[in-house]
């Protein structure tokens, strides 16, 4: 049986928590139906105090605090609302334990936000990792050793996992199941709970905004020249005038600066344009197309869906209301 401690802090998400007590529930209550022994004890462990009240009206009481955890054999830090900075600074201690326990051999695994604090603890150096879209640009900056992807919505690099965005972690938790039990009890547990299984991209949720989190003045001219003439045939020799660099130097200052060369950024902003052209109207794929600066439909299906995980058909499908009624 493996020994699950679930961290409980005041700023985590209650469905974060609630989602872990489902599924391995729910994959124990399988397991017993079957006539065999269940397969995770999960232990709801906080820092210090045993009642914890969640900045929603519910209440938690942890059976243990961290300094009475011993042993066990994964730790789940689930997500958090508030600011990064205040969260982690207010649970330092929370950071610490994972720390050592991993070090003592304990698996680690965070759920959306939750990597923060395996971020931290300094787990991710050299590693794998992902978290919400919307974290990905930060957490990029703040933790330069760790790859963050932000497509992935599941990653397990040597016992250390991470987790997409919000309900998307129950993808790991489920993960989680098929690698300790099997893959038949997670298929089961898939379909108890309406999870898509094996989901392991989360691009087609991200909404590009722009990684404007520095301080280059100049790169922040040229993010503005392509994000209004994106449809326009521009050129990288174009966007570097505006900065008065040589072409190279550009494109070595602008990839410092977003984490992105020129083109990518290009690309990304003639997507997600195109991308809410789609979740609007039905329009001509062909027409749409142009409207965002392509001129080639393979070029575009191409880049659409490596951006998005979806093709441009596809991704109407899933979104624009239009297609979800007719």
């Amino acid at each position: 049986m493996k020994v699950v401690s679930l961290v409980i802090y005041e700023e985590a998400i209650l469905s974060a928590v609630a989602g872990v007590l489902d599924v391995f529930e729910g994959a124990n209550q399988l397991l017993r139906m079957a006539g065999k022994e269940p397969a995770f004890k999960v232990e709801l462990v906080s820092e210090k105090v045993k009642h914890i009240q969640l900045n929603v009206p519910a209440l938690f009481f942890c059976y243990k605090s961290m300094d009475e955890v011993k042993q066990t054999d994964l730790i789940i830090v689930p997500a958090f609302h508030g600011q990064p900075d205040m969260v982690l600074q207010k649970n330092r201690g929370i950071i610490e334990w994972i720390s050592e326990m991993q070090q003592m051999g304990t698996e680690v695994a965070s759920l959306c936000l939750g990597s923060y604090f395996l971020a931290e603890a300094g787990m991710f150096n050299g590693k794998t990792c992902t978290s919400h879209w919307m974290a990905i640009p930060d957490m990029q900056q703040r933790y330069p050793k760790a790859s963050v992807l932000s497509d992935r919505v599941i990653t397990d690099d040597d016992g250390i996992y991470s987790s997409g965005g919000a309900f998307s972690s129950l993808n790991l938790v489920l993960y989680l199941v098929e690698k300790f039990v099997s893959r038949d009890i997670g298929i089961q547990i898939s379909k108890m709970f309406s999870i898509d299984i094996d989901r392991m991209n989360q691009s087609h949720f991200l909404v590009f905004q722009g990684q404007r989190r520095h301080e280059d003045d100049e790169i922040l001219r040229a993010q503005s020249y392509i994000e209004q003439n994106f449809h326009l045939p521009i050129s990288i020799e174009q966007i570097a005038g505006q900065t008065s660099m040589s072409k190279r130097n550009f494109i070595r200052r602008f990839k410092n600066a977003t984490h992105n060369t020129p083109l990518e950024y290009l690309q990304r902003v003639k997507i997600e344009s195109a991308k809410k052209a789609l979740e609007q109207n039905a329009q001509n794929i062909s027409t749409l197309m142009y409207d965002v600066g392509y001129n080639d439909l393979k070029t575009f299906r191409s880049v659409f869906k490596k951006v998005t995980g979806l093709t441009p058909q596809e991704y109407r499908k899933k979104y624009c209301r239009q297609m979800a009624q007719a």
